[in-house]
């Protein structure tokens, strides 16, 4: 057999454990698909004396990032360790070294995913990233390989499970958002810090990521628009139901008119008959629109040791078959397009609102006539009985744009018969109107 393939990792958590463990369970697989075994040669750790989640020689344990990143006996730097600036140190410096890259850091992609695509490039080294997106889900391979010739217009979907895991309880089981979140920490979906997750931070990084790859455009992390979960009410939830809506965290990246580009994380109602109400608890799933292919979607299980060490590991096998026939460092995303955000009178959707208001007669009339003058009409609609001299009337908008609703929304807090508007939210799937 030819000479094994030295593999070094930058961290050793729960992914770089799966990763050691899929080499070394997988290893007649890996030389079957590569004509050559795969080894790994040193991996870097904060501590060498800590527990380990699986067995591993000391000897290949080291707190010197230089005994990975420059290490002549390495040929592909896993990085699994996360964090943004020494990893971004550590990489750098190992393309720079020659090294090929395999990461599964989502928000030093998102940070400086171009810079460093550049930086290997210029050195003629892989620089692969699918586990950042999706766990286990083979996404942005399908992206950038299977559709590379599509023009893709809209990529949504559930993109973080600690957050989807939440909205199914919620939902399924009517427990409250604290009861929820508390039962996904114990579960070990959800940080002791769960901020990153349920304020959309998590979802926002992908989707740049996403977006990025989709619409070949340096998308950036300010220009998501990002809106948590921690604020959702039951009761929105509840009402939900009975005009046939889910509640999901919704990740958004819609082409429209030509460049123009919107990236939004937002709570969304989504019709019952939408693939993507359908995916519940820590799963993921991204929904693909493409001008050729049409409507596709990916879905699997969003994180893990080992869907997310597989994803790595797919990486890795590539960037080894690339080494083979002599093509590293070709398959560079050069972005294309300069970047133009959508402006809101152009983002067309459904909304979903909901209005305290007094009961009395004629305040149905007096919303009407308010949301006839701007041009919104309603698809569906809800009202509940009176309490205290006050009711809730829920509608479902036709769809309208942003700047419209809004608009809107500013002329009802005018009216005297309206004590609150409550919430609103988008709605997707649902009427075509």
């Amino acid at each position: 057999m030819d000479k094994e393939i030295s593999v070094g990792l930058l961290g050793l958590g729960t992914v770089g454990s799966g990763v050691i463990k899929i080499i070394e369970d997988h290893q007649e697989v890996l030389v079957h698909q590569l004509g050559r075994g795969v080894k790994v040669e040193k991996v870097l750790v904060r501590n060498l004396d800590k527990a380990r989640q699986i067995e591993i020689d000391h000897d290949l344990l080291t707190t010197n990032s230089d005994e990975v990143v420059s290490n002549p006996n390495i040929d592909v730097v896993v990085e699994v360790m996360g964090g943004v600036e020494d990893a971004r140190e550590y990489i750098l410096k190992a393309l720079q070294n020659k090294k090929h890259v395999v990461t599964a850091n989502k928000d030093l992609i998102a940070l400086y995913g171009p810079e460093l695509e550049q930086v290997a490039h210029e050195n003629g080294c892989d620089l692969f990233y699918e586990a950042s997106v999706g766990g286990g889900i083979p996404l942005l391979r399908g992206l950038t390989d299977g559709l590379v010739s599509d023009r893709i217009h809209q990529v949504m979907g559930i993109v973080n499970g600690t957050t989807n895991y939440i909205l199914t309880k919620m939902s399924q089981e009517g427990q409250s958002y604290e009861d929820a979140l508390r039962k996904a920490q114990e579960l070990g979906f959800a940080e002791a810090d769960p901020t990153a997750d349920v304020d959309g931070l998590d979802a926002a990084r992908k989707m740049v990521i996403l977006a990025r790859l989709s619409f070949l455009t340096n998308v950036e992390l300010e220009d998501v628009e990002v809106e948590g979960i921690s604020n959702l009410s039951l009761t929105d939830i509840e009402y939900g139901k009975k005009l046939d809506l889910t509640m999901k965290l919704i990740g958004f990246a819609n082409l429209t008119n030509g460049n123009h580009i919107e990236v939004t994380v937002q709570p969304t109602f989504l019709s019952n008959t939408h693939p993507l109400a359908s995916v519940n608890d820590e799963y993921n799933a991204v929904y693909v629109n493409g001008e050729a292919v049409g409507e596709t979607m990916f879905y699997g299980p969003g994180a893990g040791s080992l869907p997310t060490a597989t994803a790595v590991m797919s990486d890795v096998v590539a960037v080894i078959k690339n080494m083979l026939l002599g093509v590293n460092g070709k398959q560079y995303v050069k972005l294309r397009y300069d970047k133009e955000i959508t402006p809101a009178d152009q983002r067309v959707s459904q909304f979903y609102l909901r209005l305290h208001v007094k009961d009395e007669l004629g305040v149905f009339a007096s919303i009407s006539e308010l949301f006839n003058q701007m041009g919104i009409s309603f698809e569906r609609i809800l009202q509940t009985p009176g309490k205290k001299g006050f009711a809730d009337i829920i509608v479902v908008t036709h769809k309208t744009s942003l700047q419209n609703f809004r608009d809107a929304l500013k002329k009802l807090e005018e009216l005297d018969v309206v004590d609150k508007v409550e919430s609103y939210f988008r709605v997707e799937g649902d009427a075509q109107k």
